[in-house]
């Protein structure tokens, strides 16, 4: 509807309520799998720069090659939530540098490409024999010393493309649960918990200190993300809107069960484990943590993104 504001002259062209979520499933999807993908990266340049390359069999060309399918599901569930998904095309024939859109689509876009390129300098050098067979192979030979020149700029750029998502939601002023400062560290501490997890699905052939590392790694983020998350469930009261939005996972609201499941999952299992096995290595367990922690933030991040929306704007 129509009308014209008498105080003010403003014409009011759409004044209805949006029931319902609207960011859903597929948002919590674009997140949890950027995480993954920016997260393998800055994990794995910490390990790198602690250990020989000798001591991280493959990670050469297994890095690039998770972040580059994470980063795959984080840009195609990005497109196919937009309701005109062809007009993504005017974010780099129109750009608009002022929206946090445009500049994450634009440094995602980097990121990937950069990464694309390790993974198939990455997998040829340590692939010798497929080498003789493919068309790029010479290419990708030549250009080996690209790796480690783009390596330290990639890993600089994985940061930011982690946190634009906190921007964005920060963006949305009124809702108060999705406040920049907090966002932006859990979004990062998110990115090191699945990254961590993600590559310890992959070290058996690494070297037992790099394997401690990734259960250091996994224990510090999934416990400074849980006390994150217990600061904001237990001190929301000084804010009425973000106590009325956590009143759905408060004790029987309708994300109740899972919101714990998220915690328990996502960060208690993964950090005793891990804290366990810095003493003494299981790789069963450390291997269902990180099972558990790649679970775990797929819920929370659920619950997060979907509990604000319920709450009544009018």
């Amino acid at each position: 509807m129509e009308h014209a504001i008498e105080a003010t002259k403003a014409v009011v062209t759409l004044d209805v309520a949006l029931p319902g979520i609207i960011w859903g499933w597929m948002i919590t999807l674009n997140m949890w799998a950027k995480s993954i993908g920016t997260g393998v990266i800055l994990v794995g340049a910490f390990l790198l720069y602690r250990h020989k390359r000798e001591e991280l069999s493959g990670i050469r060309w297994k890095m690039p090659l998770i972040s580059f399918i994470f980063l795959n599901i984080f840009l195609l569930f990005t497109l196919l939530d937009l309701h005109q998904p062809l007009r993504m095309v005017n974010i780099f024939l129109h750009p608009h540098w002022t929206s946090a859109i445009t500049v994450g689509a634009w440094m995602a876009s980097l990121f990937t490409l950069l990464i694309t390129i390790m993974m198939l300098i990455g997998f040829f050098d340590a692939h010798p024999d497929v080498r003789k067979h493919c068309p790029l192979a010479n290419t990708c030979r030549k250009m080996s010393g690209f790796y480690e020149a783009v390596f330290p700029f990639v890993v600089f750029l994985a940061i930011p493309v982690t946190l634009y998502t906190a921007i964005i939601m920060a963006e949305s002023s009124a809702r108060e649960l999705w406040q920049a400062p907090a966002e932006l560290i859990q979004m990062l501490l998110a990115a090191f918990m699945v990254g961590s997890a993600t590559l310890i699905l992959i070290s058996n052939n690494w070297s037992k200190s790099a394997k401690q590392d990734l259960a250091l790694v996994l224990a510090i983020s999934v416990f400074l993300s849980f006390t994150m998350y217990m600061g904001e469930y237990f001190f929301s009261f000084k804010s009425a809107e973000a106590e009325a939005t956590l009143e759905f996972v408060h004790k029987g609201g309708a994300y109740n069960v899972e919101f714990w499941s998220a915690m328990v999952l996502g960060y208690i299992i993964p950090f005793f484990i891990a804290i366990g096995n810095l003493k003494k290595e299981n790789r069963t367990l450390i291997k269902f943590a990180a099972l558990t922690a790649l679970i775990g933030l797929y819920l929370a991040k659920d619950v997060w993104l979907k509990i604000p929306q319920m709450l009544s704007l009018s």
